[in-house]
């Protein structure tokens, strides 16, 4: 069921236009999800709370090793888009090579790019972008007391 969310940017272009249509807001969220926890699960969550919709962009291995180094990521691509897709709050899920979400924004066009806490309304690095269609940048989930370095830290201590 979970694959079935699993689309392309061209194929989620299309759904979008549909979801804009029926006059459904649509919130895009991003991230690695290497060695999914509960900071990823808050996060989607709350980001799903602001609006019909939520997509999420899943950075691809590629995009993974330029943005954290090499041994980077844990967990395949195909298995964390599978992951994400699971999750009862994620209604599209797609994989990205870029650096930045900035190509998807602009395919997309959301009403809403979402970040986690490590952020600020004013530090979110797509913000210009977004707002240059009109939509709103957010920030949503709990402090950010999890993440995948501190846990892959905790294992090598092990």
């Amino acid at each position: 069921m979970s694959e079935a969310k699993i689309a392309t940017l061209d194929e989620l272009a299309a759904a979008m236009n549909l979801h804009r249509e029926a006059g459904r807001r649509i919130a895009l969220a991003n991230g690695v999800f290497d060695l999914l926890h509960v900071g990823h699960v808050r996060y989607l969550q709350a980001a799903r709370d602001m609006a019909d919709v939520l997509v999420v962009a899943v950075n691809s291995d590629a995009s993974t090793r330029a943005n954290k180094g090499d041994g980077r990521p844990v967990i395949p691509e195909s298995e964390r888009a599978e992951l994400v897709a699971a999750l009862a709050c994620v209604d599209h899920v797609l994989l990205f090579d870029d650096r930045t979400v900035v190509p998807v924004i602009r395919a997309l066009r959301p009403d809403l790019q979402v970040k986690g806490t490590d952020y600020t309304p004013d530090s979110i690095p797509e913000r210009a972008e977004v707002e240059a269609y009109g939509g709103r940048v957010a920030v949503a989930g709990d402090p950010k007391d999890h993440s995948t370095t501190d846990l892959i830290r905790r294992l090598d201590r092990g």
